[in-house]
């Protein structure tokens, strides 16, 4: 307990909360609204401070860190108005993806009046519609408690990012507090049973099942408790699908994982979904990357039982049989006591031996696969290459666009978690600042972030933060000197009438070097490899500029235009 008989400002007792939160690392850009808590976070010695180029993708880093640690994430915009507008897409792509940052920005002076403060602005309207909760903190006696119910309610299900407006004023002045420094006011996991009942019927339903299918999503993936969910699998000789965006929920070599389903997953995971008789779909939604929301990405005719720990995302988007209300893991074991006390096997060898063999074929045909000459570079010959270069404790992250699409279910995952896209949010621009988060939460695993040229140009800037930090991540442009999603549609659905599809960018392995990493340049397959490796032995942030067939579009949102589609 740290009682401060010593009056001290109210940014030394916001970092002190954020030190009995368990904060390791803070990223952030400097303001002179919050220079209270840099100066403050100056003396604290054990959080990390890691100053970012601009707040929106020093969100992202947060954003990553989260994911990839089961933690907070946390952002400082220094400054009110622009620093803190800067958060938005930050911070709204965290909601997208149910992560647990914690945004803390400048705000101007609670003795202003908004419309006359210099960068003035209703900080507390803008975020509100894009967080679990806003706070504008009006007495400077609160801040440690108003920092500490952030942080519990980031976590609580479902997760989600918060935001907290310190204007400047409150950060100056002076109190005294007391602050309890090993009681953190959140609980980072939960073990929330299933109702009995309800676990009882479910395995009924199962039992009788002949085509059954396991769908798992983020509610297994962020804790690592995969090998629940395979012992159910094996137990009763069904087929794993992950939903899209959580390839990595069960590592790739497990014989039953049939990978990522729907319109950007693969053809086997697909069929399984689209003719199951019973779906259990563990800690997903069934959402919209995974099924589009649409009857033609799941069977209609499916019985579903699903393991939510939200409870209003139980049957939201498909209709349920069972719903059960608990931790994905904490449930997935007490159907696996269940059905064992039962003593029945399930007739599903057909079913799940076709799945076998479908399987094996799909993957010896996309090693097989004619991939194209040396030159020009086709997504997949580059994926090809990947799978065979990366290391097996890689984690990878995506950004939006029709190359990274084409990349999430071409690139394997063996050590969950490992792969961080934009998910529903679908941004451009996210990969490589969210892989220096990720690396940051987990510096033994090797990084690497894949991008197009478009991305990558929007926060190149980051490679300063990287170098200057040591965060040693590898980052591969998929080069097609294009907006490539919008320049497939633009060829598909309008009469190839390109306008502002075409984008030019320096050499980025050049540019890199300027920054002070690594760069290199690949125009032929043969490259692909040594250059990697490379990379990823320079210790070093670097940056792989791969000349990628311009030519090779895909329209992944056909949905989107069908009213363009002649008949």
């Amino acid at each position: 307990m740290i009682n401060s008989k010593k009056k001290i400002s109210g940014g030394q007792a916001a970092v002190r909360a954020l030190k009995r939160e368990k904060t390791k690392h803070v990223f952030g850009l400097i303001g002179s609204a919050t220079m209270e808590m840099f100066d403050a976070l100056y003396h604290e010695k054990s959080i990390k401070f890691i100053g970012v180029r601009d707040e929106r993708t020093g969100t992202h880093m947060a954003d990553g860190y989260a994911r990839a640690s089961n933690k907070h994430g946390v952002i400082i915009a220094g400054q009110n108005g622009p620093g803190a507008t800067n958060l938005v897409t930050g911070v709204a792509q965290a909601k997208a993806a149910f992560s647990p940052v914690v945004a803390i920005a400048g705000s101007y002076s609670t003795k202003d009046k908004m419309e006359d403060a210099f960068q003035g602005l209703d900080q507390q309207s803008l975020f509100a519609p894009i967080t679990k909760k806003t706070w504008t903190v009006k007495n400077s006696k609160i801040v440690p408690k108003v920092i500490g119910d952030a942080f519990d309610l980031s976590m609580k299900p479902r997760r989600g990012p918060v935001c907290i407006n310190l204007p400047r004023n409150i950060l100056a002045e002076k109190n005294t507090y007391n602050i309890n420094l090993n009681k953190p006011s959140f609980s980072s996991e939960s073990n929330l049973k299933g109702n009995k009942e309800r676990i009882n019927k479910a395995t009924k339903l199962l039992l009788k099942s002949k085509n059954p299918t396991i769908i798992v999503g983020a509610g297994i993936k962020y804790n690592s408790k995969y090998r629940e969910v395979i012992k159910l699998a094996e137990l009763l000789n069904v087929p794993i699908v992950t939903a899209a965006g959580h390839g990595d929920a069960i590592p790739f070599n497990h014989k039953l994982n049939a990978g990522q389903m729907g319109p950007r997953g693969n053809p086997v995971a697909s069929r399984l979904v689209k003719e199951a008789d019973i779906i259990l779909a563990i800690g997903t939604r069934l959402g919209f990357n995974s099924t589009f929301y649409s009857y033609e990405n799941i069977n209609k005719k499916a019985k579903i039982i699903q393991i939510e720990l939200e409870k209003k995302m139980i049957g939201k988007y498909f209709p349920v049989s069972i719903g059960i209300h608990a931790d994905a893991a904490t449930a997935t074991v007490q159907l696996y006591k269940e059905i064992k006390k039962e003593k029945i096997k399930l007739d599903v060898k057909k079913w799940t031996d076709l799945y076998f063999k479908e399987r094996k074929e799909f993957l010896n045909n996309r090693e097989n696969e004619n991939l194209g000459k040396n030159f020009p570079i086709q997504p997949k010959g580059l994926f090809k290459q990947l799978r065979k270069v990366l290391p097996k404790n890689s984690a990878i992250t995506l950004d939006a666009g029709t190359l990274c699409l084409q990349a999430t279910d071409a690139l394997e995952y063996y050590d969950p978690p490992s792969l961080f896209t934009p998910l529903d949010f679908g941004l451009v621009g996210f990969s490589f600042a969210c892989g220096l988060g990720v690396k940051v939460a987990k510096p033994k695993k090797t990084v690497v972030s894949l991008m197009g040229d478009g991305g990558f140009g929007m926060t190149i800037s980051e490679l300063s933060t990287a170098v200057e930090y040591g965060i040693n991540t590898t980052t591969i442009v998929m080069n097609n000197q294009s907006w490539g999603a919008e320049k497939a549609y633009q060829k598909d659905f309008f009469g190839k009438r390109y306008l502002g599809a075409d984008i030019t960018s320096p050499s980025f392995d050049k540019v890199a070097v300027l920054y002070g990493a690594k760069g290199f340049k690949v125009k032929k397959v043969s490259e692909i490899n040594e250059a990697v490796r490379a990379a990823i032995k320079s210790n070093k942030p670097a940056v792989i500029d791969v000349d990628v067939d311009p030519k090779a579009l895909y329209s992944f949102r056909r949905d989107s235009f069908q009213h363009r589609i002649k008949k």
